[in-house]
């Protein structure tokens, strides 16, 4: 799975269910002596999770699961279905359960016993069916599950979505963690693996597709008939189902048949040859670097809308969230990287979570930072983006650093002790940390080594379900190395540690070297890892690589023999090219050498991290933030490089949003500052005409900090074809932001803009974005009319809409408007916490827990934290995590030199 692009989130809980127990009083397969002790599973609590305790006493009683599957979609609000399940059961001696979730049971027969309304309703309580023990047999067992049900319309389960454009009806099923018995009736649980046979009645109109090729379609009058192959073993979470009248693109010149599938109103907006190209390229990679080919058949990928996350992994059947990859003209050179490192995440989910798949949920980092390994050397290796290891490291491994520094870090490997908890974790350590981890052990351990470990794994594990030990032993085996301290180190301890060079010069000349590592006092581990040594030079006025050094580093200090002798440096950077995971503190000479010449580094790598450094001293509380600004905007001109003008213009953003929070809008430098950032950024967006990327770079930083008069008219001259810029297309998109950000600074034409621009874009994208625009106007009433909505528990709208509402509700300006409900926010959070799922709190506490850069605000979340004692493990950690950022943003702004 990838997380949802724009918020880099991690992702959704849901309900599972499992093992009732009571002592068998009646028993078909045999009656047990009476003096005889019998093994009785403890009685599962009646709610919607699944506890790893129940899961495993189930999987030590369940085996050979085979699932025969029925459904009948019309399109309508609701499904039929029928389940059919086939599994040997080790004993008798407890009542079993079968996991269906806000089904109405039409009929239920257990070894051909047909239970009656009366039993069914007894049985089953709208989370799970009990199966009575006298009903079951030791050996084999079958389970026939008739129902209908509603389609789930917040992205899990089987997701039901009509077309606003053409009233059109698609369906998609999204299941992890724990959301496949919204769909059937199931053991749903990774480790009871499963082959699945499935007949799905549909409109003549619709495709269907799952995890196998059809094998036949017949014409039923209006409908037709689809007859799906019995799949390989998939854990439930695998398997999917999409339907629908999607367009559909085909490409047979690879070795398995690719397909793609888009709704028709969005199918112009899809370049299906970029797909096609990168999917081709990413199988053949795969298959070569394990050495295992691609375990199914085909591979078909759709593009769905309300989706939760960036993508999923469904066996051959993936789902991507189509708002990250619709494109209404060219697309831009990050749009095709992105799309090619999302295509190969989900490509190396194929092996390493599908064919090969954890235990239990707290393996699930193993598969993400797996795959974010694998997807970024993929990308590098087999695309034309061979620059994606610096994107990795300005996007994905800061923000594992910062999560690893937050006051909620934990180890990469965590207990998880029910479904529920699947994803409290799943977040920037999991992903970027853990891919991070394995990157420097692949380093550690030798780039044909670690592949021949990984290659060993997959063929060892197949179609089975493995955990962490199988994972390090193969490793460890390959390498002949043990790898247990290192496991310890990295997987099950938290915290980033520190690098600094330590170092003593002579007649210009090194007469002694050292790396110190530190670690945070609250997590002492100090760890073991390869790394480089980069010494440089300034020579005309230029940068210049005089030694580089492979170091392998452990405890707190370790000499550097090496270096003595060397040539003096004016700058070192003691993880030059980043083959670790580890924060680099900059000794004094060399943080003065980087203020002065930034822009004189020539290795674009080198001077990203160099940037970064500097970001993070910002963050850190050791530059002012004002200082940080000022060498910013003196070196951001001349900087050429796509990747790294990203990751500074997004340095800049933050630190504009910093700005507004520290000060307010209307402070005189911070007013200053936002004009030249508007002038620094329009400037660079006439003189980037024959770069497009760039071009796009600039002029979206433009659009994003626009606030005066004249940059707001701009932006209106360009909306209305008044002003045009070579090479700059105003597409829908970009109509949409431009109305956003002339609605967020109360332009006068904005209202009617918004309403205008919705009749000549009524699809759901545009209903989304009219959405963004009316809420993120800086009025009371609006505000407090869109607060009641998201709070409303019982409101019409989609949770993707109230999403939408939630992010655009307090804009980085509007710290008085937050304020003026911010004590009424946290007096609420625990009634909203109870109400509501993980999934709307997910986005709920993250988005408006409110945090407004003063001493009150802090006050007020540490009283919170006291207090609010009842709240769920991820509310608690967004408080948490809220607490922190408000205070951190108050030492930015006592850190600072302005008045």
């Amino acid at each position: 799975m990838k997380p949802h692009i724009p918020l880099l989130l991690a992702s959704s809980i849901i309900s599972s269910f499992t093992l009732s127990g009571c002592v068998a009083t009646d028993n078909t397969s045999g009656n047990t002596n009476s003096n005889q002790e019998i093994s009785v599973a403890p009685a599962r609590a009646e709610n919607a999770y699944l506890s790893r305790e129940q899961a495993f006493l189930r999987s030590e009683r369940v085996s050979a699961v085979d699932y025969d599957l029925t459904f009948k979609l019309t399109g309508e609000e609701s499904f039929s279905a029928t389940s059919i399940i086939n599994f040997d059961l080790k004993d008798t001696n407890s009542p079993l359960t079968v996991d269906l979730d806000e089904a109405s049971i039409t009929k239920l027969v257990v070894n051909g016993h047909t239970l009656s309304a009366e039993q069914i309703k007894a049985n089953y309580n709208k989370w799970f069916i009990t199966l009575a023990a006298k009903y079951l047999k030791t050996g084999h067992n079958t389970v026939a599950v008739s129902f209908d049900r509603k389609h789930s319309t917040d992205g899990e389960g089987l997701h039901r979505f009509k077309d606003p454009v053409d009233g059109k009806v698609y369906l998609y099923s999204h299941f992890e963690p724990a959301a496949a018995h919204q769909m059937f009736a199931l053991f749903d649980q990774p480790d009871l693996k499963a082959n699945y046979q499935m007949t799905v009645t549909a409109p003549s109109n619709w495709h269907v597709f799952s995890a196998m090729k059809e094998t036949s379609i017949e014409k039923h009058g209006d409908n037709n008939v689809w007859q799906f192959d019995r799949t390989l073993k998939l854990s439930p979470y695998n398997f999917s189902l999409h339907a629908g009248p999607y367009q559909k693109w085909q490409d047979d010149s690879a070795k398995y048949p690719m397909r793609l599938f888009a709704r028709q109103s969005v199918a112009s907006q899809v370049k299906p040859e970029d797909w096609f190209k990168y999917t081709k390229a990413g199988i053949e990679f795969f298959e070569n670097y394990y050495g295992v080919d691609y375990p199914f058949r085909k591979y078909d990928q759709v593009l769905v809308p309300d989706f939760l996350y960036g993508a999923m992994e469904n066996a051959a059947a993936i789902t991507f969230a189509e708002g990250g990859f619709l494109t209404n003209g060219e697309m831009s050179r990050s749009q095709r990287q992105t799309l090619a490192s999302v295509i190969m995440h989900e490509m190396a989910h194929q092996w390493f979570g599908n064919l090969v798949t954890m235990k239990w949920w707290n393996g699930l980092w193993l598969n993400e930072s797996f795959a974010a390994f694998m997807a970024t050397l993929a990308t590098a290796e087999a695309t034309e983006f061979t620059n994606v290891w610096r994107t990795f490291y300005a996007r994905g491994k800061q923000g594992a650093y910062r999560a690893d520094q937050s006051v909620t870090t934990h180890p990469i490997e965590v207990p998880i002790p029910s479904s529920a908890n699947a994803f409290d974790n799943i977040d920037a350590i999991t992903y970027s940390k853990g891919a991070s981890t394995l990157n420097q052990l692949r380093h550690l351990l030798g780039e044909e080594t670690f592949r021949r470990g990984i290659h060993n794994y997959l063929t060892t594990n197949a179609y089975k379900n493995a955990v962490l030990d199988d994972f390090i032993g193969s490793l460890a085996k390959a390498s002949n190395r043990n790898l247990d301290t290192w496991k310890q180190e990295w997987l099950y301890k938290a915290g980033v540690n520190s690098i600094t060079a330590n170092y003593q010069c002579e007649g210009g000349k090194i007469t002694q070297f050292e790396l110190l590592q530190t670690a945070n006092e609250k997590f002492p581990t100090l760890r073991e890892q390869r790394v480089q040594l980069g010494l440089f030079n300034i020579d005309n006025n230029k940068f210049e690589l005089n030694k580089k050094v492979a170091v392998t580093y452990k405890g707190k200090s370790t000499a550097v023999a090496e270096l003595v002798g060397s040539m003096c440096p004016d700058l070192i950077y003691p993880n030059y090219e980043d083959w670790g995971f580890v924060k680099v503190n900059l000794d004094d000479r060399s943080f003065a050498t980087v203020k002065e010449y930034l822009s004189k580094v020539s290795d674009p790598l080198l001077r990203s991290m160099l940037w970064q450094s500097l970001w993070d001293s910002v963050r850190d509380g050791q530059l002012p933030l004002n200082e940080y600004l000022t060498v910013a905007l003196a070196n951001i001109s001349s900087e050429s490089d796509y990747t790294i003008l990203g990751q500074v213009l997004r340095q800049i953003s933050s630190a504009k949003a910093y700005l507004n929070r520290t000060h307010g809008a209307d402070h005189e430098y911070v007013k200053a500052t936002s004009r030249k950032l508007e002038d620094l950024a329009w400037k660079n967006t006439l003189s980037n005409t024959g770069n497009k990327n760039n071009l796009r770079r600039w002029f979206g930083v433009y659009r994003s900090i626009a606030s005066s008069d004249q940059a707001l008219n701009n932006l209106l001259k360009l909306l209305n074809g008044d002003l045009t810029v070579e090479n700059l297309t105003i597409s829908q998109d970009q109509r949409w932001n431009i109305i956003g950000q002339l609605s967020r600074f109360q332009h006068p034409m904005a209202n009617t803009l918004i309403a205008e621009e919705l009749k000549k874009d009524s699809s759901d994208t545009g209903a989304k974005s009219a959405i963004y625009a009316e809420v993120v106007t800086p009025d009371v009433k609006v505000k407090a009319k869109w607060l009641a909505k998201i709070q409303d528990k019982d409101t019409d709208l989609p949770f993707s809409k109230i999403r939408i509402a939630m992010s655009a509700l307090y804009a980085s300006e509007q710290v008085k408007l937050d304020e003026m409900t911010a004590d009424d926010r946290i007096a609420s959070l625990s009634a909203i916490d109870k109400a509501n799922g993980h999934t709307f709190m997910r986005s709920y506490a993250g988005l408006l827990i409110p945090a407004t850069c003063t001493q009150n605000s802090v006050d007020r979340l540490e009283k919170a934290v006291k207090e609010l004692t009842d709240l769920t493990a991820g509310t608690r950690r967004s408080l948490l995590v809220n607490l922190q950022e408000d205070q951190r943003c108050v030492m930015i702004k006592n850190k600072m030199s302005i008045h």
